[in-house]
């Protein structure tokens, strides 16, 4: 995304002159084209109105395919303005802390979305252009949601903290319910500023009752998320998918239960603002008893300034070979490990599924026991990843209460996130200014 400052603020006089001279010297018929002005300030930088007009045609495209109806674009434009307005400021405040993306990273992502649908990037490169887009605003978007996606795990994910008493409410509560029902439902979100006047909050709950009005006299929901909400999700018609109930927020569980699928609920206030929900289905959800575990260890090399991504994997070669004429593998991991398992030779323990990202999975899935990967490159380097038994186990105690921290982790960090996001973009200075 490429922001301008004011033009007026640094050209020079005889640049002025030599503009109105040229202007003057060409026919009266001549193609005029009007400059690029700003429609809003976020801090020290500008939202333009080409960058609005393309974000716009942007996500005409996406509700189109989608099937789901346009709103108004007046009513699109300013929704899809205050987003890009809290984006900036989040990446922002990404920077400002000194939070910095690794481009090989952003290369890796492309790379992973051209394979995901079976293209290479120059195919990948073409059928963007197809679509009026082009790598480099893919590659932009890319880099701009991994700076938001640091600054979260920074800022929030990494300061939630889960109690043995939650956990054990939530154990409690599932052996009380027996199965725990699992929920696919759409939201819509109307946020409230931090510090709101009552005057603002009023006019906040007119604009949610209204939204809910609508809604009951049979308008589209996805067509009012994306005039309306104010949630990450707005876009995608505010679709959450299939969510277990121990993944949502107590609020919200209370209110679904009563729903039945395709009803919408009442008027929800949180901290965060004003919710409308949609039950769209309900399911039982069966908890697997056994899984395949894995045990596992692996030598990690990261990459960064000094260490490149193939100086990374020629050392991990170099470390394989050794291993194959006899090296002990967890000699090899405490020396030369870049991971806190290197103390324990490389060892990570027994793993259940999903335990590590997938590209790690993956490889580990493929190897025998006592076989050695070739390198592996995940978001967090590269490996060397070796197995060295498996088993069938049921789920321990010790796995569930796992399991339980996960869905209190992620329900509070939602929630979090939320806060998060509104305090940022509240203490940013804004100025909007005409679209049109």
């Amino acid at each position: 995304m490429t922001f301008f400052r004011h033009p007026e603020s640094s050209r020079p006089g005889w640049l002025l002159a030599l503009l109105l001279a040229v202007a003057a010297l060409s026919p009266a018929h001549a193609d005029i084209r009007p400059l690029d002005r700003i429609v809003a300030v976020v801090n020290d930088e500008v939202i333009t109105r080409q960058e609005l007009a393309r974000r716009y045609d942007e996500t005409v495209r996406n509700l189109e395919r989608q099937n789901t109806p346009l709103p108004p674009r007046a009513t699109l434009e300013k929704q899809l303005l205050e987003r890009m307005i809290t984006e900036q400021a989040l990446m922002q405040h990404a920077r400002s802390t000194g939070i910095r993306v690794d481009p090989a990273q952003v290369e890796r992502a492309l790379q992973r979305i051209a394979t995901q649908n079976r293209m290479d990037l120059p195919a990948l490169q073409a059928t963007l252009e197809r679509q009026g887009q082009s790598l480099e605003t893919l590659r932009s978007t890319i880099r701009n949601e991994l700076l938001i996606a640091r600054a979260r795990e920074r800022d929030v994910d990494n300061r939630l903290t889960v109690s043995d008493s939650e956990i054990e409410g939530y154990l409690q509560t599932q052996a009380q319910q027996g199965v725990e029902s699992e929920y696919d439902f759409s939201h819509i979100l109307v946020t409230v500023p931090e510090n709101a006047s009552p005057e603002d909050i009023q006019a906040r709950r007119a604009r949610a009752e209204d939204v809910l009005a609508q809604l009951n006299r049979g308008a589209d929901f996805a067509q009012l998320s994306a005039s309306y909400s104010d949630a990450p999700n707005a876009l995608q018609g505010g679709a959450f998918g299939w969510r277990a109930e121990g993944k949502i927020p107590t609020l919200f569980v209370d209110t679904l239960k009563t729903l039945k699928p395709g009803q919408v609920g009442p008027l929800l206030k949180s901290s965060n603002g004003f919710h409308i929900l949609r039950l769209n289905d309900k399911r039982g959800l069966d908890a697997t008893l056994s899984v395949t575990q894995t045990h596992a260890r692996h030598i990690l090399i990261k990459t960064n300034e000094l260490t490149s991504e193939a100086d990374a994997r020629n050392r991990l070669l170099q470390l394989k070979e050794r291993i194959e004429n006899g090296t002990p593998f967890e000699e090899l991991a405490r020396l030369h490990s870049e991971d806190a398992s290197a103390s324990r030779g490389g060892d990570l323990g027994w793993l259940n599924p999903g335990d590590t990202v997938p590209d790690f999975e993956k490889a580990m899935n493929a190897l025998k026991p006592g076989e050695v990967s070739d390198p592996v490159q995940s978001p967090f380097g590269w490996h060397l990843i070796q197995v060295l038994e498996r088993r069938d186990q049921d789920v321990t105690q010790e796995r569930q209460k796992l399991l339980a921290r996960q869905a209190i982790r992620e329900r509070k960090g939602e929630e979090a996130f939320q806060d998060w996001v509104r305090q940022i973009r509240d203490s940013a200075y804004v100025e909007l200014r005409p679209i049109d």
